[in-house]
């Protein structure tokens, strides 16, 4: 991972005292970007915790993975944490 983009609470999960994790499984592209992003394990889809997490994981960056010594897609999974302080 070259970047990591924490999600954000939105204010009415933040009223609701939502807490726990978002499980997202994205293609990470040759080129070390985020492709595809598919919550597997939702948290909330009352107050934006998911679609929090969909914009986070977007943003993240790695190095790219390789086969036979190019670049190729890969899938994998993220957890993003939601908690209140």
């Amino acid at each position: 991972m070259l970047r990591e983009v924490r999600p954000e609470y939105t204010t009415e999960a933040m009223r609701a005292r939502i807490q726990g994790t978002v499980h997202v499984e994205v293609v990470v592209l040759p080129d070390g970007a985020v492709g595809d992003v598919t919550v597997i394990k939702s948290l909330d889809h009352v107050f934006g915790l998911d679609a929090e997490a969909i914009k986070a994981a977007r943003q993240w960056r790695f190095v790219p993975g390789t086969r036979f010594g190019e670049p190729v897609a890969v899938a994998v999974i993220l957890e993003l944490f939601f908690n209140l302080r």
